[in-house]
């Protein structure tokens, strides 16, 4: 089975909603961010399969095709990755190698999991989606990537009265930017 893996950025304060500007998605002006950029290659290498929700999806959809400069290797990574978007309105991704995925999210996830041979599946931003695959406990790892900042409002990764009843530590790493990584898979 494929290891479903939510992948987010979020802040001090447990925010993924970008409401300031605390995130900027080709780094931070003045602040070395290649160790963070690396660590986020090494991730892309373990999986196969992206996969958003149709907000997120447009979002990417709208901004990375069209970085021409990009010199992160995001853009490349993005364009070659099978992109999985869940939506019940979307008809044409318009966006090389994506599949929508119209049916009931839970179950077109456990599908998706369920394909031999595949790499990791990795869902970021997402919000909805997120917390839909959360409650059906589909999730088999959280790679957070916590920036030094607090936005003080915004939705979270795991909503109001939601639990999860225990996280086993996989990894907590330090980069030199002040962004650091917590790995946790259910406990």
């Amino acid at each position: 089975m494929r290891t479903l893996a939510i992948t987010q950025n979020i802040t001090v304060d447990g925010s993924i909603e970008m409401i300031t500007d605390w995130f900027d998605p080709q780094g931070h002006a003045g602040a070395d961010m290649s160790d963070v950029l690396e660590e986020s290659h090494r991730q892309d290498e373990r999986s196969d399969a992206l996969l958003l929700g149709r907000r997120t999806f447009e979002d990417f959809r709208g901004y990375w095709p069209l970085r021409t400069d990009d010199t992160t290797g995001i853009t490349a990574y993005l364009d070659r990755v099978a992109k999985y978007v869940v939506s019940g309105t979307l008809t044409d991704p318009g966006w090389r190698n994506s599949t929508v995925l119209k049916g009931d999210p839970v179950e077109e996830v456990r599908r998706l999991k369920a394909e031999e041979g595949g790499k990791d599946i990795v869902l970021t931003g997402s919000i909805t989606l997120a917390h839909a695959l959360i409650a059906a406990g589909l999730v088999d790892e959280y790679r957070l990537f916590v920036y030094p900042a607090v936005q003080g409002r915004g939705r979270r990764l795991f909503p109001d009265g939601h639990e999860v009843p225990g996280l086993r530590l996989l990894e907590s790493r330090a980069f030199r930017s002040g962004i650091t990584l917590q790995r946790y898979a259910p406990a």
